[in-house]
């Protein structure tokens, strides 16, 4: 049982364990995300990371261990309304868009945490809705249904839908999937430049390539197998041999102008 100290992290996992069968999806995971920190989670296909996510985000019951969000404790507290509070961007989500749903729309679904919006909505959430679209440059495409958009210019509406909230986590599940190289960097310098504005939400970057690591992100979780291989600052975690390791292959980090390079020893 969790003790009545709350934390103040944004994010407290501690001895998180999810099995399902036979299968260990996760393994003792420990991890603390503190205000002001930006995270990367990063390894293979297979290492934990969605399973993670689902269980921070209460969609994967764990089978040990301990979860707080915000201070709230997995259990004690409603995950549907701490839901609000976590800003989530996943090409999951574009499947349930309605095609014809215009970017607006869309972006509004944000605030009432719905999908196909039907709510009721004000004046206020359009006047809201069209500044989230400005902050990421997608205003002019308010009313563009959604099978009009680029893909670049998908995820950034899901961005700007995830900010209706005013979440204080945004987790970003491997947004650049599908984008082309052009696309991407734009993305990134979206995430980049929505990392340094003043409040705001803690991000977490789900990915497996260290391209994608832009300079804001400060700290790194290093998956492997279910299990922690390593967590803490980027330069301390951010290593050739921790990366050698979690991938199971020799390789070499290289900086580059721009950032990271992954290439085989």
């Amino acid at each position: 049982m969790p003790s009545d100290e709350r934390p103040l992290d944004v994010l407290h996992v501690a001895d998180l364990v999810v099995r399902r069968g036979q299968a260990v999806l996760l393994d003792r995971v420990t991890w603390r995300v503190a205000r002001g920190q930006h995270w990367v989670i990063l390894g293979p296909n297979g290492c934990g990371k969605t399973s993670l996510l689902k269980t921070i985000t209460g969609y994967l019951t764990p089978t040990e261990g301990e979860i707080a969000l915000l201070g709230r404790w997995y259990g004690e507290s409603d995950w549907r309304e701490l839901r609000l509070r976590v800003g989530l961007v996943t090409s999951a989500l574009q499947m349930q868009i309605p095609v014809l749903e215009p970017a607006i729309e869309t972006v509004i679904s944000g605030r009432y945490a719905q999908l196909d919006l039907w709510a009721t909505t004000t004046p206020a959430d359009r006047r809201a809705g069209l500044k989230a679209l400005r902050e990421v440059g997608l205003r002019d495409l308010a009313e563009r249904p959604w099978m009009h958009l680029s893909q670049g210019e998908r995820q950034r509406v899901l961005i700007a839908r995830a900010r209706m909230a005013r979440p204080s986590v945004m987790i970003l599940d491997e947004p650049c999937a599908g984008l082309d190289p052009v696309a991407r960097s734009r993305f990134l310098r979206e995430v980049e430049t929505m990392a340094r504005r003043p409040k705001a939400p803690a991000l977490v970057l789900v990915t497996h390539h260290v391209e994608e690591i832009t300079p804001a992100f400060t700290h790194v979780l290093l998956l492997s197998r279910g299990r922690v291989l390593a967590a803490g600052p980027r330069r301390d975690v951010l290593t050739s041999r921790r990366l050698s390791e979690a991938f199971a292959s020799p390789v070499r980090l290289r900086r580059t102008s721009v950032g990271f390079r992954l290439d085989p020893a």
